[in-house]
């Protein structure tokens, strides 16, 4: 029997690698021999490399900018020799099917892959399709979608909706280890503070100019991205990760409240966990507005409160957190009755189909 075998792709951020962290343990588990192209220094090479049965392979990549830069005239070259270097990875392990999550990375992977026609599957998480994701579309055998809003922006033909893709261990977390790492207590309300993979200088900031009248009735977890830590605050109450992986779970088992971004990942997580969520998605000036269109559909099937960017006020920020508060019983309520898809089964499926049939 000839040996199976998945090359997974995706990165940039934790966002195009968190699918594929969900997946990767049970291709294994099913006897798969698993290959991951990405980054040279990217977070996918520092969350893949956990994995001791997955052989990374790095290779040279551009970065897909949407604004003037000398380096826009770099990246192509970067490009193809990343699709060179993607067609000998392909050449040498032959695998029967490649599995997308989007991001700069997976433009030369894609490209490389129809070359050697390999079928590719893409998950798109976004409520609209992201750079990469457009970009690699005619080279994709199918297309997979969070949102069945999505469908409407992509080819009809290609693209299902399966849902959201949420890791099995996050729902494992343990309040006692929750409490016990970071040194919180059961007696004031938790709130997790999150700004993406690579964290938020703005909520950052803040959150830490009101701190003192957060602290005065909740405790906070904040994950502060790469370099979000201020080693100079020091607060009962107050705690601060550069990143979580393996103890998010415990984290989540502790927390009652969420303000974060709104990353399509991310929320998704939070609503299957069922904790109220005050989302900030980025603004359209640092974004293509996929988070913004991510927590309004949050926001109206009510599972989420916004606070907008651009009204992002010392009092904006307590009167919302104080709403959120106010209504989280409710949200929780309409959380817990959202139907649960079971989008882990269908996409593993899909992918095993796909391989079949190559």
């Amino acid at each position: 029997m000839k040996e199976q075998r998945i090359l997974f792709t995706g990165g940039g951020t934790a966002g195009h690698v968190i699918v594929n962290i969900a997946l990767i343990p049970h291709f294994h588990k099913a006897g798969w021999k698993i290959d991951y192209i990405g980054s040279k220094s990217g977070i996918e090479k520092e969350l893949i490399e956990n994995f001791d049965y997955v052989t990374y392979h790095p290779i040279s990549t551009g970065k897909l900018r949407r604004y003037m830069s000398i380096e826009n005239f770099k990246d192509p070259f970067k490009i193809l020799k990343g699709i060179f270097q993607s067609w000998k990875i392909l050449r040498s392990t032959r695998p029967q099917v490649i599995f997308s999550k989007g991001g700069f990375v997976s433009v030369p992977v894609s490209i490389a892959g129809w070359f050697r026609r390999v079928p590719m599957i893409i998950h798109e998480s976004d409520f609209t399709p992201g750079l990469a994701n457009k970009l690699v579309t005619p080279f994709s055998k199918q297309i997979l979608t969070t949102f069945p809003e999505t469908i409407n922006y992509l080819p009809i033909k290609k693209t299902t909706h399966v849902g959201a893709i949420v890791r099995n261990e996050l729902t494992e977390g343990s309040e006692t280890n929750g409490y016990k790492l970071t040194g919180l207590k059961n007696t004031k309300p938790i709130i997790l503070v999150m700004g993406g993979s690579g964290g938020s200088r703005k909520i950052n900031q803040i959150i830490r100019k009101n701190l003192s009248r957060l602290l005065g009735e909740y405790q906070i977890i904040h994950i502060c991205g790469d370099d979000g830590i201020d080693e100079a605050i020091e607060e009962e109450g107050y705690v601060q990760y550069k990143y979580v992986n393996d103890e998010l779970n415990d984290l989540f088992a502790i927390t009652d409240y969420i303000i974060s971004r709104a990353g399509s990942n991310a929320i998704f997580e939070f609503l299957a966990l069922n904790i109220p969520m005050l989302l900030i998605p980025l603004s359209l000036g640092a974004s293509r507005g996929d988070q913004i269109f991510n927590a309004k559909s949050f926001e109206k099937q009510g599972y989420a409160h916004i606070l907008e960017e651009e009204n992002l006020t010392d009092e904006s920020l307590i009167k919302s957190l104080d709403e959120l508060v106010s209504n989280g019983p409710v949200l929780t309520r309409k959380m817990k009755q959202n139907e649960a898809v079971d989008s882990f089964n269908t996409v593993v499926k899909i992918i095993e189909e796909t391989a079949k049939k190559h």
